[in-house]
């Protein structure tokens, strides 16, 4: 199985909490279905993208990273890449990667859509990450590193988050529903 195929087969299967997340979904199946190379920066302007919102194990605090060219505070995400095999491996990897954590315990399927804008991805314009959002947990004593593409990783509390896009306060209470 491909990671397209892969793909295709966990967003076909996802069930929508809402109707707004329904018509993502669908939107994402769509543009795999008629992109063969819509899992990759490639394939313009629509591209699917992975992340992962790490919270920690009392579900208490959330892990956020300061993005480099966004300069905003995000969850871990990114593009998929050649030694990804799923869906799940690409939101794992770039949590990973850009953490620094390696003992996180992974929710294996999706808890969020997004679709999203992004006018740095590349020199050929905006472009639209369909975001497919994971959840894991991490240990109590877990420290983060700071990779290349973040200016900051910290742990912030529930009740005393920065600015943060709306889906993100959204990503935040399924992801403690979740871990629950």
């Amino acid at each position: 199985m491909t990671l397209h195929d892969d793909a295709l087969a966990v967003l076909r299967g996802w069930r929508a909490p809402d109707a707004v997340e329904e018509a993502l979904r669908r939107r994402y199946v769509t543009h795999l279905e008629s992109a063969p190379d819509g899992m990759w920066r490639s394939s313009y302007p629509d591209h699917i993208t992975a992340g992962t919102l790490v919270i920690d194990a009392t579900g208490d605090r959330v892990l956020l990273n300061l993005h480099r060219k966004a300069g905003r505070w995000f969850h871990f995400g990114g593009h998929c890449e050649g030694g990804d095999a799923t869906l799940a491996d690409v939101a794992f990897r770039e949590a990973h990667e850009e953490s620094g954590l390696t003992a996180l315990t992974f929710h294996p399927e999706p808890v969020q859509l997004d679709l999203h804008t992004v006018p740095f991805c590349g020199d050929r314009g905006e472009v639209r990450h369909l975001d497919v959002r994971y959840v894991a947990a991490a240990p109590a004593d877990a420290t983060a590193v700071v990779s290349d593409e973040s200016l900051a990783v910290r742990w912030w509390p529930v009740g005393d988050l920065p600015e943060l896009e709306p889906a993100m306060h959204a990503l935040i209470a399924r992801a403690r529903a979740v871990l629950s």
